[in-house]
C-alpha cells in the first residue's frame, strides 16, 4: 500500500508543460505513480480538487548556513513551498572550513543570528560541518557550496594582496576537499571583502576544481551597478571564469543596481543569451524585489577600508583624514542609488531600536550626516541593512526571461524563537509566493507552468540533480499543493516575520511538513551531497 495519495489534482510537472488532471502516489519517500482516472490504495489521502500540485521549490541562492544549527525547525522557507535550499552563497560558506580567521568570521556572523553564543562549532572541515547539519536536522533538504571568500579568509586572512603559490595551492586543496566531502559547487562574492581583493586568475585556478567535478560555479559578480568596474565588465569576468575553468556559471541575484545601469536589463540578458550560444553553460537567478540586503560594510564601505579586518577599519575611522575620506566615499555611494533614505537597518544587535529605521532618520536623531551615522553604527558593531537600488521595470524584465530562476537570497527564519529577531528582508518569508502572486496572477508576465519551471526543474538542472525538481515516478517526493488564486506574500519590509497564504501543503521526502498552511514540526530534510541524493 502507498503511504500517501494526492487525488483530483491539477498537476504542473515542473518541466513547463501544460497542467493536467491526475493523482499522485507516494511511498517510501518516492513518487510511485501518477494516474488519471485510476485510484490506488493509500494510507492517507489529500483531496487536491481545485488546487495546483507542483514539485517542491528549489532555492538556488540562500544564506541558511547556520539557520538549522540555531533552530532546526526554522520554517520560513518550507512554509512558502521551498523543499531544498542551496547554501554557501556569495563566497560565504560561513560554517566551513573553519581555519584561521574564518573561525572569527563565523563567530561574528552567528552572533547576529544568536546573541546567546550557544552555537559553538566542534568541526573545522566541510565534512564535519555536514555531519553537524545531519545531526541538527531540518524541515527541508539542504545542498552545499564552499565559498571562495571563506577559503581566502582561512588561508590569507582579510589582507588585500595576491596569494603566494603555496597559499593558492592550499585554497585549491581546501576547495577540492570540500567538494569531495559533498559541496555541490563553489561560490564567489567578488563584490565583498575579501573576495574583492582576488584577481580573476586566482578565481579561475580555484574554479578549475569545480570544472573537474562537473559542479556549479555561482557568483555574486564584482559589480552589479557602477561602484567599481561596472556591471558589464563584471559580468564578462564571470563569463571568462566559466570559459577558462570549464565549469557551469550561475549569476547570483541578477540585477541592475545603480542609476547608471537602470534600464540595462535587456542588454544584460542579450549577453547571457550570446554566451550560451557560444557553448558556455550559463544562467542566473533573481529575487522579485527592488531592494537588496547585506551587511552595512558590504553595502557602503569602500573596500580599501575593510582590508585587514575590523580592527584595521576602526583604525582608519580613528584617523581624521581617513575618516573624512570614508565619509566622502560613503556619501558618493548614496548618490549612485536611492540615497541614504533607501538604506534601512535590518539587524543591529547593539541597539535593536535602530532596526527598521533609515540612515536619514538615524542621522537626524544623532545630529549628523548619514555617512557619519553609518560609521557610528559600525563603531559598536556590524549591522545588516536593506538597500533600495533597483527599478520595477528591470526586475520584471528579468522575471520574464527563461534563463533566470527564482531564488530568495534569504535564510530560513521563524516567527518565534531565536530566528525571529530584527527586520530582515521579507524575501526570507515571501519570495516564491510573491513571484506567483505578482508575475503569474496579477501581471501575467509568465504562466504558472513557466513560473514553476523556474522554481523546480531549472534549479535542479543547474545543480545537476537527477531525481528532484519534477513530478514523475522514481523521483523524490518533494511536493507543493497550492490554492493558486489565493497565493499571497504577507511579509513586508515593515513587518517581515509573516508566513504567506495559499500554500496549503508541503511534502518533503514523502513526509507532510506543512498541512493546511501550518508547519507540523517535522524535520525530514536530507543533506544533499551528491547528484543522486
Amino acid at each position: 500500500m502507498n503511504n500517501l495519495e494526492i487525488k483530483n489534482a491539477t498537476i504542473v510537472d515542473g518541466l513547463g508543460k501544460d497542467p493536467y488532471k491526475g493523482n499522485i502516489y507516494i511511498k517510501n519517500g518516492k513518487i510511485i505513480a501518477l494516474t488519471h482516472n485510476e485510484f490506488l490504495d493509500a494510507e492517507k489521502s489529500i483531496d487536491a480538487k481545485g488546487k495546483i500540485v507542483t514539485p517542491g521549490f528549489i532555492d538556488l541562492h540562500t544564506h541558511s548556513d547556520a539557520s538549522f544549527l540555531v533552530d532546526s525547525k526554522a520554517d520560513s522557507k518550507v512554509r512558502q513551498g521551498v523543499t531544498l535550499e542551496l547554501i554557501g552563497n556569495c563566497g560565504m560558506s560561513t560554517c566551513a572550513p573553519l581555519i584561521g580567521e574564518a573561525k572569527t568570521i563565523f563567530n561574528q556572523r552567528v552572533s547576529m543570528l544568536d546573541a546567546s553564543g550557544d552555537l559553538q562549532a566542534d568541526w573545522t572541515d566541510y565534512a564535519g560541518y555536514i555531519r553537524a547539519m545531519k545531526t541538527a536536522g531540518a524541515p527541508l533538504n539542504v545542498a552545499f557550496q564552499v565559498g571562495h571568500g571563506t577559503l581566502r579568509t582561512a588561508v590569507i586572512g582579510l589582507d588585500d594582496r595576491a596569494p603566494s603559490t603555496d597559499e593558492l595551492n592550499t585554497m585549491k586543496k581546501l576547495a577540492a576537499e570540500s567538494l569531495d566531502a559533498g559541496a555541490l559547487g563553489l561560490s564567489t562574492g567578488l563584490f565583498y571583502a575579501p573576495g574583492y581583493y582576488a584577481r580573476t586568475d586566482e578565481v579561475i585556478a580555484i574554479a578549475e576544481e569545480v570544472g573537474k567535478r562537473n559542479k556549479l560555479y555561482s557568483t555574486h559578480q564584482r559589480d552589479e551597478g557602477s561602484r567599481t568596474v561596472g556591471l558589464f565588465v563584471s559580468l564578462n569576468e564571470a563569463i571568462e571564469i566559466g570559459r577558462r575553468a570549464n565549469c557551469k556559471v550561475q549569476i547570483s541575484h541578477v540585477k541592475c543596481a545603480a542609476q547608471k545601469v537602470w534600464g540595462k536589463s535587456e542588454e544584460y540578458l542579450e549577453l547571457l543569451e550570446n554566451t550560451l550560444k557560444e557553448g558556455i553553460d550559463i544562467a542566473g537567478d533573481q529575487y522579485p524585489y527592488t531592494a537588496s540586503s547585506t551587511a552595512l560594510t558590504g553595502a557602503l564601505f569602500p573596500r580599501w577600508s575593510l582590508a585587514g579586518g575590523r580592527e584595521k577599519t576602526l583604525e582608519y575611522m580613528s584617523n581624521e583624514d581617513d575618516r573624512g575620506r570614508l565619509v566622502d566615499e560613503i556619501t558618493d555611494t548614496f548618490s549612485k542609488g536611492r540615497g541614504a533614505e533607501g538604506i534601512i537597518i535590518a539587524r543591529y544587535v547593539q541597539d535593536e531600536s535602530l532596526e527598521g529605521k533609515t540612515l536619514i532618520e538615524i542621522a537626524e536623531s544623532l545630529g549628523t550626516n548619514p555617512a557619519e551615522a553609518a560609521l557610528r553604527i559600525y563603531q559598536e558593531g556590524e549591522a545588516s541593512v536593506v538597500s533600495y537600488g533597483m527599478t520595477d521595470e528591470d526586475v520584471e524584465t528579468f522575471a520574464s526571461h527563461p534563463l533566470i530562476a527564482v531564488a530568495s537570497d534569504g535564510s530560513s527564519l521563524s516567527t518565534t524563537g531565536k530566528l525571529s529577531v530584527g527586520k530582515p528582508h521579507p524575501r526570507s518569508y515571501g519570495t516564491n509566493p510573491r513571484f506567483i502572486q505578482k508575475y503569474v496572477n496579477e501581471k501575467k508576465v509568465v504562466t504558472i507552468q513557466e513560473a514553476i519551471r523556474k522554481m523546480t526543474s531549472m534549479p535542479a538542472e543547474r545543480l545537476g540533480l537527477t531525481n528532484r525538481g519534477r513530478l514523475t515516478p522514481g523521483y523524490s517526493a518533494d511536493v507543493v499543493i497550492m490554492d493558486l488564486p489565493n497565493v499571497k506574500e504577507k511579509a513586508t519590509f515593515a513587518d517581515p516575520h509573516q508566513y504567506p497564504e495559499g500554500i496549503s501543503h508541503v511534502i518533503v521526502n514523502g513526509e507532510i511538513v506543512v498541512e493546511n498552511e501550518k508547519y507540523n514540526g517535522s524535520t525530514p530534510g536530507q543533506m544533499i551531497t551528491d547528484f543522486n541524493s
